[in-house]
């Protein structure tokens, strides 16, 4: 809140500073036109004098003085006009970066929500329905699956899914392709292609598992971001980071609870 008042704060002073600036260039380049048009109008004075002008020194001086003082003006207009440029985008880089920070607020905000309801229940199937809804709708993705391990078999299997039939995907084992390395080595990967026509259930565009401490327990493949969805964000990791440890916990702890 301290950071959106300063900011709020800094803007202000920086509206204030443009507003000064635009109506002092307003009254000078109106002061501008009136000088230039009496000193035009007596330069076409001292040119109708012809020979005179050439042949007298003193109003050969005038002229030239008259000249150096629009050159003058038009410089000190220049500089007024360069001036109200910088603070005009001085002002829109504050406005961008406040929208910046109230968006990681309120992302921040809803990641403190969605820790929060991961751990409001102990019931296994309520746990993997929130977990549904917080990729949906904080990270944006449209097809994705959530896979736990089988410790028997050694591989990973489908418990829930959105997008897509769980049963339509096949169990992996542990090693085998991008997702099971991702199961043996505990590291998230991420593609460089997130915007895809077909589904390759081999080749995600997120795999991210699901740790307690060091252990993997399971994993959150992503195979499809919503339309809108061009890039992953800095807090979309922060979530990653969220799920890789919270709905681990949450997802053990509904397990055991159930048994």
């Amino acid at each position: 809140m301290d950071e959106n008042k300063m900011i709020g704060n800094l803007e202000n002073a920086k509206g204030e500073e443009f507003l000064q600036i635009f109506y002092k260039g307003a009254e000078f380049t109106k002061e501008l036109m009136t000088e230039n048009e009496k000193l035009r109008f007596r330069i076409l004075q001292l040119e109708e004098q012809g020979k005179t002008v050439s042949t007298d020194p003193d109003l050969q001086a005038e002229l030239q003085n008259l000249e150096m003082k629009i050159q003058s003006l038009k410089e000190d207009k220049e500089r007024l006009l360069k001036r109200h440029a910088e603070v005009e985008k001085e002002n829109k880089d504050f406005a961008d970066r406040y929208l910046e920070v109230e968006e990681e607020n309120n992302n921040l905000a809803n990641l403190y929500i969605a820790s929060h309801q991961l751990h409001s229940t102990l019931d296994y199937k309520e746990v993997l329905r929130i977990i549904l809804e917080i990729v949906i709708n904080l990270v944006g993705a449209e097809t994705f699956s959530i896979m736990l391990l089988d410790e028997k078999h050694n591989e990973m299997v489908t418990v829930a899914a959105e997008g897509i039939e769980p049963h339509e995907i096949e169990n992996i084992k542990i090693g085998s392709g991008l997702i099971g390395q991702v199961a043996e080595e505990g590291e998230s990967r991420f593609a460089e292609n997130l915007k895809r026509d077909e589904i390759d259930l081999n080749d995600p565009v997120a795999c991210v598992p699901l740790k307690i401490k060091d252990e993997v327990i399971g994993l959150l493949v992503i195979y499809r971001l919503l339309s809108q969805k061009e890039s992953f964000k800095n807090i979309d990791f922060e979530l990653f980071n969220l799920l890789a440890g919270h709905a681990a916990t949450a997802i053990y702890s509904a397990k055991l609870y159930s048994l």
